[in-house]
Formats: C-alpha cells, sequence, structure tokens
C-alpha cells in the first residue's frame, strides 16, 4: 500500500486562512503587520521566492514592502539600509534574501537585523533561544516540517527521529525542535558511517542533505514518515533528496517535490510576522 502523501501546499493553503482571519481582527484594533524583503542582485530562484512571499502577503493581509538593490550594492549600504528598517516602527519583519553577492558577509546582516523582527529565525539569539526552548521565532523551514507532522497526526513525541544534512538553516534546527517536541534525534551528514544502517532506525525521516534522490527504499524503515527537504533542478525537472516513487511504496506518508515542505517555509514566515506583530503592539509599537 502506498503512502499518505502529505500535501504542503495544501496545508499552507489552510493557515493562510487561518492568519488571514487573525490579520483580519487585528486591523480592527489598528495593528496591521509589515514584512520588508530586502534583495541584493537578480538571482533567478531568489526572485522567484520573493515573489511568492509578496502573492502570500497579500492573501492574507500583511503589508510586504520589497526593496531591490543592485548586485553592486556594498556592505555598508546594505547595513545602513537594515538599520533604517530597524528603526522603523511600523516594520514587524525584515527579511535579506539569501544568497547574497560575495562581497558582502552574509554573518554581518543576520547579526544587524533586530531579532525581535528576524522573522526568518536566523539571528543567534533566536537559534539560542531555539536551543533553550524559548523561542519566538523559529526558522521557516524546520518549522513547516514540524507543522506537517503534526497537522497529519504523525506521533512524534517518543518516536525516534533521523536527520539526514547537519545544515544551520535546516539540519540543526529541525533536530531541536524534534527534541522539543520528545522525539529521540539523531543528526547524520556525509561523515556518518554506515548511513543506511541509521536510516532504517528512523520512525521519522527528514531529508535536507542537497543531493538528488539520495534516500532509496532500502535506507527506510517499513511504515516511516518521511519528510523531503530538498529541491534539487535536474534534466528532468524538481526533485527531492528522496527517490520518492520507490520510497513512497515503503513509507506510511511522504511529502512530494514540489507541493511538501516548500508551501510550508512561506506559510511559516508570514505565521512570524503576525507573531512579530502583535509582540510590538503589545510593548506599544504599531
Amino acid at each position: 500500500m502506498s503512502a499518505t502523501i502529505i500535501d504542503g501546499k495544501k496545508t499552507s493553503s489552510d493557515i493562510k486562512r487561518e492568519l488571514a482571519d487573525e490579520v483580519a481582527q487585528l486591523k480592527k484594533v489598528g495593528i496591521t503587520p509589515k514584512l520588508v524583503v530586502v534583495l541584493v542582485g537578480e538571482d533567478p530562484a531568489s526572485e522567484i521566492y520573493v515573489k511568492n512571499k509578496e502573492k502570500a502577503c497579500d492573501l492574507v493581509g500583511i503589508d510586504s514592502v520589497k526593496h531591490l538593490l543592485p548586485a553592486s550594492t556594498s556592505q555598508k549600504e546594505l547595513l545602513d539600509l537594515v538599520n533604517k528598517l530597524n528603526n522603523d516602527d511600523s516594520v514587524n519583519g525584515i527579511l535579506v534574501q539569501l544568497p547574497l553577492p560575495k562581497q558582502i558577509d552574509e554573518n554581518a546582516i543576520i547579526l544587524a537585523i533586530d531579532p525581535e523582527k528576524d522573522v526568518d529565525g536566523f539571528h543567534p539569539i533566536n537559534v539560542g533561544a531555539l536551543m533553550i526552548g524559548t523561542a519566538t521565532f523559529s526558522s521557516c523551514t524546520p518549522s513547516g516540517c514540524i507543522e506537517l507532522l503534526k497537522r497529519y497526526n504523525i506521533k512524534i513525541e517518543g518516536s525516534k527521529a533521523v536527520v539526514v544534512g547537519r545544515s544551520n538553516i535546516v539540519g540543526k534546527p529541525v533536530a531541536m525542535m524534534l527534541l522539543h517536541e520528545n522525539a529521540t534525534v539523531e543528526l547524520c551528514h556525509s561523515r556518518t558511517r554506515d548511513l543506511a544502517a541509521e536510516t532504517r532506525q528512523a520512525d521519522i525521516l527528514i531529508a535536507g542533505i542537497g543531493k538528488p534522490k539520495f534516500i532509496t527504499a532500502d535506507m527506510v524503515k517499513p511504515g516511516a514518515a518521511v519528510i523531503d527537504v530538498g529541491i534539487n533542478r535536474t534534466e528532468d525537472g524538481l526533485c527531492g533528496d528522496v527517490d520518492f516513487e520507490a520510497v513512497k511504496e515503503v513509507a506510511s506518508a511522504i511529502t512530494p517535490v514540489p507541493r511538501g515542505v516548500g508551501p510550508m517555509t512561506i506559510a511559516m514566515l508570514l505565521r512570524n510576522t503576525v507573531t512579530a506583530a502583535k509582540m510590538h503592539a503589545a510593548k506599544g509599537r504599531k
């Protein structure tokens, strides 16, 4: 029997509808969430992401402002803009689209963003808060993974979860979130010995290693839930880090690529922005 397909696109739409209702209520008391997105240069993938974020904001009722800067922008110019946005009380969320041109230090930019406006959840203060379980803003893609598991009633507590990939954006934070949900977590990577032996123990397997169809059916425990975070462009089109067609015959539930984790990233970004707006309003900022 084939696995249940975990539909990230539908789940994302459900969350956007919930957020639209919440934003409508906030507007009645004079609070309009506002997200500012900064895009430096003309990376085609980044441009698509930014357009999708704009559309999603419009759908939910969040004010969205876009700053398009040339690829030649200096680090100082970008830092000056971030500082200006930090000091603008009408702005609740700041998102600087990565990657940045090579003359700009990404870490310096992430550090410059006010942690209370860091709706991407990348600032070290927010990463540290995630570590100890007090995060207001968690990284959007890992949050999307956890939300999918919950909304599809996949038991996390007491489960053995194996994460393949140790990036700061996905692997490490999703491992910590699973731990906070009382899973037993193993974080694997390119140097893990006998990776297949580890992944075959997983009740929940999360793949974020950046290699097309890397996770094969023989690496998956029968009945496992498989979350595929990978997006790889191949000659045959988009595919994930999981061999979807083969693994869906072994797993109990699986995310496709596309229409899996991807749409959830934007939904979680919008949720973080609404949370920031409520938090700022509670401090007397509108």
